[in-house]
C-alpha cells in the first residue's frame, strides 16, 4: 500500500501475507454476528413458497441477531467461525497480501501504478484467493444459514463434519459449489475494496489532509467499505443463495439470479444491504488499521533486532 513514512522500513511480502490472514481474523471477530444477520436476510424469502403461511422471520440488522440470540442463543451469532477464521487466513492472505506484489508484476515493477494496473490486480489475487478458500466459504455459509431445528439436530456436527459431509453427499465439486459467482463477487470486492482504500489512502498523503496515521486509515477503509457493498451486493446475494441451496434447487448462478428476480422482483437482489454496510464498513475498518499496524510492528521488530545495540 502507498504512504510509508521514510522512518519505516517496507514491508516483505511476507510480512504482508501473514499480515493479511491476521488481519481478516481480527476483523471476523469482530464483526461476525453482522456478516451472519446478513446472510439470514439474504437467504429469506427463497423458501416462502414452502412455507406459506410463516411469512418473514427476520426484520432489519439488529432485529435480526435479536431474533437469533432469543431462538437459537447467542452463540448462533458465532455459528460458522471456526471456517470463517480457516477462510481469512487463506483467503484474506492471498487477496489482500499478495495485492502490492500483484500491482508491482502488472507494473513491471514501476512504483506509480495507474487504475488498470490495480484493477487487473485487484480481479487476480481475488481470483486466486477463491480458488484455495472457496470450500471453507462454503461451509462457512451453511452454517451461518443454518437455523436450529425444535428436535435439536443440526445439519452437520462440526465444521470437519460439513466438510466431509459437503464431499460425500455432493462429490467434492459440492466444495466448490458457487465458484463462479464467488469469484465474481470476490473479482469486483477485491477491485472496489483495495482499489478505493489505495486511492482515498494515496489521495489524503498527497493533499497533506492527514498524515500516514490510524485516522487516515479508518477515513480510507471505511469509504472503501461503503463502495464495495454497492457494487456487490447483488453478486453477494445471489453468491449466499446458491452456495447455500441444497442439490438441484438452482441448476446455476445465473438460474439462481433469474429465479430471485422472477419470485421476489429486483429488490431481492440488495436483501441485507445494511447488514453488508455495516459488515464491510465495520469489517474493513477493523482489517485495513490492523493490517497497517501488523506491517509496522513486524517491520519496526524486525528492524531493532538488526540494529546494533
Amino acid at each position: 500500500m502507498v504512504g510509508m513514512r521514510p522512518t519505516d522500513l517496507a514491508p516483505t511480502a511476507t510480512v504482508k501475507f501473514f499480515g493479511a490472514g491476521t488481519a481478516g481474523c481480527i476483523a471476523d471477530l469482530v464483526t461476525f454476528p453482522l456478516d451472519t444477520a446478513k446472510v439470514r436476510l439474504q437467504i429469506q424469502g427463497e423458501a416462502q413458497p414452502a412455507e406459506g403461511a410463516k411469512g418473514t422471520r427476520y426484520r432489519g440488522v439488529f432485529g435480526t441477531i435479536n431474533t437469533m440470540v432469543r431462538m437459537e442463543g447467542p452463540r448462533s451469532l458465532y455459528s460458522g467461525l471456526v471456517a470463517g477464521l480457516q477462510r481469512q487466513m487463506s483467503f484474506a492472505s492471498v487477496r489482500i497480501g499478495l495485492y502490492d506484489s500483484m500491482k508491482q508484476f502488472y507494473t513491471r515493477g514501476s512504483e506509480s501504478a495507474g487504475i488498470v494496473s490495480r484493477l487487473m490486480a485487484g480481479c487476480t489475487t481475488g481470483a486466486m484467493a477463491v480458488a484455495f478458500a472457496q470450500p471453507t466459504d462454503v461451509v462457512k455459509v451453511r452454517f451461518q444459514a443454518q437455523v436450529r431445528p425444535a428436535d435439536g439436530m443440526k445439519r452437520y456436527s462440526g465444521t470437519m463434519d460439513a466438510y466431509r459431509t459437503i464431499a460425500r453427499d455432493e462429490g467434492v465439486r459440492g466444495l466448490w459449489k458457487g465458484c463462479l459467482p464467488n469469484i465474481t463477487r470476490n473479482a469486483i470486492v477485491n477491485c472496489a475494496e483495495l482499489v478505493t482504500y489505495d486511492i482515498i489512502k494515496e489521495l489524503i498523503l498527497k493533499y497533506d489532509l492527514m498524515t500516514d496515521s490510524l485516522p487516515c486509515h479508518f477515513t480510507a477503509a471505511f469509504g472503501a467499505g461503503f463502495c464495495t457493498t454497492i457494487v456487490a451486493s447483488p453478486v453477494d446475494v445471489v453468491k449466499t443463495r446458491f452456495m447455500n441451496s441444497p442439490p438441484g434447487q438452482y441448476g446455476s448462478a445465473v438460474r439462481c439470479a433469474a429465479t430471485m428476480l422472477k419470485t421476489e422482483g429486483p429488490t431481492a437482489f440488495y436483501k441485507g444491504f445494511m447488514p453488508s454496510f455495516l459488515r464491510l464498513g465495520s469489517w474493513n475498518i477493523v482489517m485495513f488499521v490492523s493490517y497497517e499496524q501488523i506491517k509496522r510492528a513486524v517491520m519496526r521488530t524486525q528492524q531493532s533486532w538488526e540494529s546494533p545495540n
